[in-house]
């Protein structure tokens, strides 16, 4: 049997390249949100359109489905650190760019070496941004096993995710709070934090791995693909997360919601959506302290069915306060999902092949966000907001039922180990 973990969390703050690594992941990812609120407000501010506001969501998942695949082969042969630092540079690039984009107007002589803030920059940024993320989240998952032992990963998992929800409550909130200053204030701050994120990375005293001499080919790039359609535990996990996110979010369509529905703004908008981030801050730190340890596929399948209630929830409230409740359960339901799956990942995958297992982990996330916010953007067009959100969250019930009888290794699963 294996033994219960006995590492505390002050072991954890000990190890002193994960703090830093983890430092970097939270700055780095304050700014992207902040980027990404600002896109999204901006677009649907220029447009009006819930059809653009999902173009935004598919502009950032092509290019990521197109290139993950290839970025994990890349994560297993390059040292990790290097990768991440070149993406942060890549988007301290683009939020220069809006800075001029967004002076452009009211100051011609600062802009005039700079595009015009229109539809089709937002779009083009969009693909940048999804470039980059191709790139980014495989090297940054396949990070944190190099920093910690095995025994101390579940912690790190979910002190991982606390800072990445720490930066996604406070990155919306910050930007709706920054934009009355100006959209070139929240670009500029944006680019200010990916600086020290890119200082942050590049100093982190992270292990190397051999390099890996073995001749690329389509078997080594595809093998992340091969390695999890054969272990039926990982599939479920990744495939019940990604329906799950599919068909129940509602990320794109806050904007609506905040302007048509509940009728709060561009800060509003920032708290919605620091909303979700809330409840997984908060589950998230819960989960540091007290790692699940056992019975972690019924609690897999459960979050998944909370996440889908709080949807319903959401989808029908008419009420500022309650509305932001139902976000927060559901964010908090969501990383009870993302510490087991992400931790199953990690422990069942050899270091050699994380960096393409990660990759495919990747786009099961990437589909579920930014093609869920396609999906979201139309089915509104068709149904309305409430429509969309509402019939999500009962599919998302629906999966979470057939994933508990398709897949009894994930559903059945006793332990971490």
């Amino acid at each position: 049997m294996t033994p219960i973990v006995t590492d505390t969390f002050s072991d954890l703050l000990r190890q002193r390249a994960f703090v830093r690594v983890w430092l970097a992941r939270l700055f780095g990812t304050t700014a992207n949100q902040m980027l990404l609120v600002a896109l999204a407000w901006q677009m649907y501010e220029i447009t009006g359109s819930p059809w653009d506001l999902g173009l935004v969501g598919l502009y950032q998942f092509a290019p990521a489905l197109l290139l993950t695949l290839p970025a994990g082969h890349v994560a297993d042969r390059v040292h990790r650190p290097y990768i991440v630092a070149l993406c942060y540079f890549t988007q301290m690039m683009l939020a220069a760019v809006l800075v001029g984009a967004s002076l452009k107007a009211p100051a011609p002589a600062i802009g005039a070496w700079f595009p015009a803030l229109t539809r089709e920059l937002l779009l083009i940024s969009s693909v940048i941004i999804g470039c980059v993320r191709a790139f980014q989240m495989p090297a940054q998952q396949a990070l944190t096993p190099l920093l910690v032992p095995a025994s101390l990963l579940p912690r790190a998992t979910a002190m991982s995710a606390a800072g990445i929800q720490g930066a996604v409550v406070g990155g919306p909130a910050l930007g709706g709070l920054i934009f009355a200053l100006g959209d070139s204030a929240v670009y500029g701050v944006c680019g200010g934090f990916m600086v020290v994120a890119l200082v942050l990375m590049l100093t982190s005293p992270v292990p190397r791995l051999s390099r890996d001499v073995t001749p690329v080919t389509l078997q080594t790039v595809f093998a992340g693909v091969v390695f999890v359609w054969q272990r039926k535990l990982l599939l479920g996990a990744l495939s019940l997360d990604l329906l799950a996110g599919l068909l129940g979010g509602a990320t794109a369509l806050l904007p609506m919601f905040a302007k048509d529905i509940l009728q709060v703004g561009p800060l509003g908008l920032g708290i919605l959506r620091s909303a979700p981030a809330v409840g997984a801050l908060v589950m998230s730190l819960l989960l540091a302290r007290w790692p699940p340890q056992r019975r972690v596929g019924p609690k897999l399948i459960w979050a998944v069915v909370a996440y889908g209630l709080c949807m319903l929830a959401f989808a029908f409230s008419t009420v500022f306060w309650l509305s932001l409740l139902a976000l927060a359960l559901s964010g908090a339901a969501d990383m009870i999902n993302v510490v087991i799956r992400q931790t199953l990942v990690q422990l069942e995958t050899p270091d050699h092949m994380r960096g393409r297992v990660s990759a495919v982990n990747s786009i099961f996330i990437g589909a579920s966000n930014q093609l869920g916010e396609f999906e979201s953007g139309v089915t509104a067009a068709w149904w309305g907001a409430i429509g969309s959100v509402a019939v999500g969250g009962v599919a998302t019930l629906v999966i979470a039922g057939l994933w508990w009888r398709w897949f009894p290794q994930m559903s059945q699963r006793d332990r971490m180990h």
